[in-house]
């Protein structure tokens, strides 16, 4: 395991965790992301090239971030927090193969965020814990929320869970500010307990309520990432319709893997943590990408769960 400072996108000061097939670079400027998240040299985290060196300036207009991002929510319900989304966190390395950001206090909300990156020793498997700390005077409720964009024009298998809320077993956002809970989507479909999504939707936002604790993304560079979360089915998630996953996939260029917690409602000092388990499967890309192998699929994301 080897950890070290580099510089990483245009940013000084980067950290990064390396085993012999996995490399991992984080950045504590603009909202402490995740840069870098790659197997044997192929990155899967989206990064645009139109924001390197990009630095947060209150005053000046703002961009929505590339990379591995993290944020609390609900969405549209919370308080806005650019010092968190945005602002310039500091990072540590704290021991073998962990890295530490902490944000700054949060004027705003009260919150100050702390995100522990791990990774293994011998794979790719890597850690991600955020811990929400509530450093003002009066209760505060969030959530995590995981906004971690991937490379484009990949393929999401989410497993279902049964007693959907959802008719179609998730929900489609837009246009504007509806929630279609009857979309019908060429680009989507349920199969052998799965929610497929094949390619880019008519809306980019989808809204899932599955309690299996696990999904994953297939990119076309023939690399399996695979997400898992904890997940509570006998607790209150934020989210306008309860969701304990959205995905908002992008055309080609994009796709935002987003595990969500349920709400914390946490009294002055108190803290709540979230931890995500990644990982990096080479995984051949089906051609066409109707043909996925199910089985296949689904005995990788039941490895290693929890």
């Amino acid at each position: 395991m080897k950890t070290s400072k580099v510089d990483y996108f245009g940013y000084e000061d980067c950290l990064r965790l390396e085993n012999t097939q996995t490399r991992v670079t984080v950045c504590p400027q603009a909202g402490g992301r995740v840069l870098e998240y790659a197997h044997e040299g192929t990155n899967s985290i989206y990064l645009n090239n139109e924001q390197r060196e990009w630095r947060y300036q209150p005053d000046v207009p703002s961009v929505d971030p590339c990379g591995g991002r993290f944020d609390i929510g609900p969405e549209r319900v919370i308080t806005p927090h650019p010092d968190l989304w945005l602002g310039d966190w500091t990072g540590e390395i704290v021991g073998e193969g962990k890295i530490r950001l902490t944000s700054k206090r949060d004027s705003a909300t009260g919150i100050r965020l702390v995100r522990d990156f791990t990774l293994a020793t011998d794979s790719s498997r890597l850690l991600c814990e955020q811990r929400m700390i509530n450093e003002s005077d009066k209760p505060v409720s969030c959530c995590h929320w995981s906004r971690t964009l991937a490379v484009g024009g990949g393929i999401c298998l989410i497993p279902l869970t049964p007693e959907s809320r959802f008719p179609k077993q998730y929900i489609m956002y837009g246009p504007g500010p509806v929630m279609n809970y009857q979309p019908d989507d060429p680009n989507i479909r349920v199969r052998d307990g799965f929610l497929e999504i094949l390619g880019t939707p008519e809306n980019p936002k989808l809204g899932i309520d599955s309690y299996a604790g696990w999904f994953c993304y297939l990119m076309p560079g023939d690399l399996m990432f695979v997400k898992r979360f904890p997940v509570y089915p006998d607790r209150v998630y934020g989210e306008m319709a309860g969701l304990t996953i959205s995905i908002w996939y992008y055309k080609n260029e994009m796709c935002e893997l987003e595990p969500i917690g349920p709400r914390e409602t946490l009294a002055p000092g108190d803290s709540a943590s979230f931890t995500e388990q990644w990982e990096l499967v080479p995984f051949d890309y089906p051609v066409p990408a109707a043909e996925v192998n199910l089985n296949a699929i689904r005995k990788i994301g039941l490895e290693h769960q929890g």
